[in-house]
């Protein structure tokens, strides 16, 4: 059922470019390339691998079961008189000192079943059973920062689509505004209210316009590919973008929070805690190397002359125990190494804490400046807008300057960019906030 919302997009891609193109919301694009990319599916696998390492530590508390069939034929003294004795075939005639010194060749068919079980490790297994799950959960947090760093790539492409469209729109609007002073020119200029010079400069700036139509026209290809590219798609893949590009909603956010986030949900911060608890668990497992073990091992044996009969059996059952009195120095320093491993993972947690708020504080002030320069924009379009209506009126009056007309135009086309890039950039910031806080998720609010 999770996969439903691909089957519009895969079907515009199994159609070719010439298929209309596919509706794509934010939340879908998210979801689709958290499907295809790569790096998931890569840290995915090694999240797979060590879940598997986990079950093969786990292995340890359980006993070691063998089984084995051997066939072996001999005139060895010693090999015919332990072979007659296992099999139950020995008899007084065996004890003639001709037999004993010269026997005959002996076939010997041997089945044997051992099983061994460790009753006291010093905690060996144990430790190696809390390794691998510290490592499985390093790996789980290694993928989290892959679907988060995914996430925030296609906020960005996705968004950057967005901005180039409506820079194009922007640039058209602003050329259609330019055609408009020039037939205002020609009328003026036919009234003999202004020169040629009017009307060749404003020729000169629609051309300029028109050129960054072109620029933007161009900027807005490259992006959708950029974002097919993010998607996990074939770069000419077309799609009509239903999340509206408008600013999120301002609200007041609490930087100590988002540090609090960081510091409990971010995958760097729980990776470095985790290498923390790998180093300690390495420790205990190096001191346990001085401690005894202690094992259970039983057989059961078959020994035949034939393969299916002529044959006895027999069983044993033994408790040893092995205790590591020197070896070399080396578990000594294992021990050393553990402990220096130990202090380079709490230094570790230091600078990368630290870290981690030096850039949730950059995201905050980024956030709150593209909040501030939004309201800034607003107020600044609506009053170029006002400031170009009456310039315009005025030139039309011969009142007004094309000097001032042009630099009206320019001012607005500006005022409208920053808007825009505003917007853009409030919506990158709120992501990547919630990026550097741990929380970026498909169902993260930054995403409506």
């Amino acid at each position: 059922m999770k996969l439903l919302f691909l089957l519009p997009v895969m079907a515009v891609v199994a159609a070719g470019q010439d298929a209309p193109p596919a509706p794509l919301a934010l939340r879908d694009a998210v979801a689709l390339a958290l499907n295809t990319n790569k790096a998931i599916a890569a840290s995915q696998s090694a999240v797979n691998a060590a879940g598997a390492q986990v079950k093969e530590a786990r292995a340890g508390f359980l006993p070691k079961v063998n089984y084995s069939e051997s066939w072996a034929r001999s005139n060895n003294p010693v090999f015919v008189f332990s072979s007659l004795l296992t099999q139950h075939q020995f008899g007084e005639q065996n004890f003639l000192v001709g037999p004993l010194n010269r026997p005959d060749f002996l076939n010997n068919f041997q089945s044997l079943v051992t099983a061994d079980q460790t009753l006291y490790d010093a905690g060996q297994v144990k430790h190696a059973v809390r390794g691998a799950t510290l490592a499985k959960e390093m790996a789980d947090e290694t993928s989290r920062g892959a679907r988060m760093q995914v996430i925030q790539s296609v906020v960005r492409a996705y968004y950057g689509t967005l901005l180039s469209a409506e820079q194009v729109k922007v640039a058209d609007q602003a050329a259609r505004s330019a055609e408009a002073d020039l037939e205002r020119a020609q009328s003026v200029r036919s009234a003999g209210l202004s020169t040629d010079s009017d009307v060749l400069s404003i020729r000169v700036h629609l051309a300029s316009v028109r050129e960054q139509q072109i620029r933007k026209a161009a900027d807005l290809e490259v992006a959708r590919a950029a974002l097919n590219d993010a998607l996990g798609l074939p770069l000419d893949t077309p799609h009509a973008l239903t999340t509206e590009f408008a600013a999120l909603p301002s609200a007041a956010a609490v930087l100590a929070q988002y540090e609090a986030n960081a510091m409990q949900e971010r995958p760097e911060t729980r990776m470095t805690r985790i290498a923390k608890s790998l180093a300690e668990n390495q420790s205990a497992s190096a001191r346990s190397n001085f401690l005894p073990q202690v094992i259970a091992h039983g057989a059961f044996e078959a020994d035949r002359q034939r393969f299916y009969d002529r044959g006895g059996a027999n069983w044993l059952v033994s408790v040893g125990l092995k205790w590591n009195l020197f070896n070399g120095f080396a578990d000594k320093a294992r021990t050393e190494a553990a402990v220096a491993e130990l202090e380079r993972a709490t230094a570790r947690e230091k600078e990368v804490d630290s870290a981690v708020r030096l850039q949730i504080r950059r995201a905050f002030a980024d956030l709150n400046a593209a909040q501030q320069r939004i309201e800034v924009a607003r107020a600044t379009v609506a009053e170029a807008e006002e400031s170009l209506r009456i310039t315009q009126n005025r030139y039309a009056a011969g009142l007004s300057t094309v000097t001032e007309l042009l630099r009206t135009e320019t001012t607005l086309l500006d005022a409208q960019t920053r808007q825009l890039e505003a917007v853009h950039d409030q919506r990158i910031a709120a992501a990547a906030l919630e990026l550097a806080a741990g929380t970026l998720t498909p169902d993260s609010e930054v995403l409506k």
